[in-house]
């Protein structure tokens, strides 16, 4: 692909009058405008410093001035590093110094990131100063292996690790998408995804700019503001949470969803009852895909066709899919190639390594299953992740704190099932005598050390944790048990 291919794929084609953005409370952003203050914004972090191929580290809530963002450090040739905005400054001072950048931007109420960043000697901006109108810049030239974004992922060993993406990963895999999912400028989305991760960041976004079609832009998922902007939206993307919830509402009948077009499920897996309970109440077959941080978009099930429940789909045009070591129902390991496939993680040639087969097949980690006519099904994880609304939870990082904790002799941390989030996050600790435990003290001590979504929601007191004959607890046995 020709240099600077991303910004110039999801800029130049659309008319300076097609609505591209609004948001509740009234902003309004048209494309031509929206070139004008990316241009504007890749001066202002070129001004504080950012070249070509630096990082700029995010933690900001969800708004325009955040996609600005994005989009401005691409073009300016840097890489863009969102962070999620529950990440407490513990954890941010640790990906500032993975990801060594030269600007962090944080919302003005971000203090204890702010006095991190501080002590690292790192800038610090604020969305609104880097978005402000002034001097534009043009695009930094920029080949389809160069980096444009690191997103960190949580794994199951280790601290999180940075995914890198390049501007090839990205435009291969949202064009691809917008062709298959037939999004065009007639398209409205409804978006109430954070925009820290690859599904509203990457997803969402690079699939209606490519489109030249509309977003509303929503803060978050409230289901009051979804039941009042869906009418004037075609599509809405979600994590399974979403749903659930729709279902729980008498609003969301087949009548007032009659005009829309797709409803699009990721991140977490959508329970079978979800699938079928939406398309009975709604008449609409949620089309559910599978991908992670590392490899964007790996599977879908049809626009048209079966949208099949408990399913992911068919591997993308130009991914190919295959399961590894099946075993007596044909599930194996999941491992994928192609060019939405990350070259790596940042700094990790080891877990890099590790991350890819000789013959250059990525491994997901995810144990997978096809049916006879290849519609593939995640049946569970090598690994003990937990999936809570969308989110990675790393139990290694969970169970560190809990251990800490005076009166914890140890603790293991798991994911049991749960109809609105997919999973919620566990614990299973053992007290040293005439200690006590339950979730609102266990929380209130974990919260200055972990992000919200990381916390247990479910604790459970034994005299010990279960063990196999070779020491190793079993988290199978404890998800058994509840």
């Amino acid at each position: 692909m020709s240099v600077n291919t991303l910004m110039s794929a999801l800029l130049t084609h659309q008319p300076d009058n097609a609505l591209f953005l609004n948001t509740p409370d009234g902003f309004a952003l048209e494309y031509g405008p929206l070139r004008k203050r990316v241009a504007q914004t890749a001066a202002h972090l070129q001004a504080v410093g950012v070249k070509p191929g630096d990082r700029v580290l995010c933690q900001i809530a969800k708004s325009p001035e955040g996609l600005l963002l994005y989009l401005a450090t691409v073009a300016a040739g840097a890489v863009f590093v969102p962070l999620n905005t529950g990440y407490t400054g513990a954890e941010i001072d640790y990906f500032l110094g993975d990801a060594d950048p030269t600007l962090l931007v944080l919302d003005e109420t971000t203090e204890a990131a702010r006095c991190v960043a501080e002590r690292r000697g790192v800038h610090v901006a604020t969305p609104i100063e880097l978005t402000a109108s002034g001097p534009e810049a043009f695009p930094v030239a920029r080949g389809g292996a160069d980096l444009a974004a690191i997103l960190y992922t949580s794994g199951t060993t280790g601290r999180s690790k940075g995914a890198m993406l390049t501007h090839d990963n990205l435009l291969s895999n949202a064009q691809v998408l917008r062709d298959l999912w037939q999004f065009t400028q007639d398209d409205s989305l409804l978006h109430a995804l954070p925009i820290f991760h690859t599904h509203g960041l990457f997803v969402a976004t690079n699939i209606m700019l490519l489109a030249g079609g509309r977003m509303v832009f929503l803060p978050s998922f409230d289901i009051d503001a979804v039941a009042g902007h869906l009418p004037e939206c075609t599509a809405m993307m979600g994590v399974p949470t979403f749903y659930t919830r729709m279902l729980g509402d008498p609003r969301f009948t087949r009548k007032a969803l009659a005009h829309m077009r797709v409803f699009v499920s990721g991140s977490a897996p959508l329970l079978a009852e979800s699938h079928a309970g939406f398309k009975a109440r709604t008449g609409h077959a949620i089309l559910e895909r599978y991908g992670m941080t590392e490899t964007n978009m790996i599977t879908s099930n049809p626009y048209d066709g079966d949208r099949r429940a408990g399913t992911v789909g068919h591997p993308l045009p130009g991914v190919e899919m295959r399961i590894t070591a099946p075993d007596a129902q044909g599930i194996g390991v999941v491992e994928v190639k192609g060019p939405n496939v990350t070259p790596g993680y940042w700094r990790n040639t080891e877990k890099t390594a590790e991350s890819f087969t000789e013959d250059g097949w990525f491994i997901t980690g995810d144990l997978g299953q096809l049916d006879a006519d290849g519609y593939l099904s995640i049946v569970g994880r090598q690994k003990d992740l937990v999936i809570s609304g969308g989110f990675n939870v790393y139990p290694k990082e969970v169970e560190v704190e809990i251990d800490a904790l005076p009166g914890v002799v140890e603790s293991a941390v798991y994911g049991l099932p749960d109809p609105d989030l997919g999973e919620v996050v566990a614990a299973a600790i053992v007290l040293k005598a005439d200690g006590a435990m339950d979730v609102a003290s266990l929380g209130a001590a974990l919260s200055d050390k972990l992000a919200r979504f990381k916390i247990p929601r479910r604790v459970r007191v034994l005299p010990e944790l279960p063990r196999n004959t070779m020491g190793k607890v079993q988290k199978a046995q404890l998800r058994a048990e509840g």
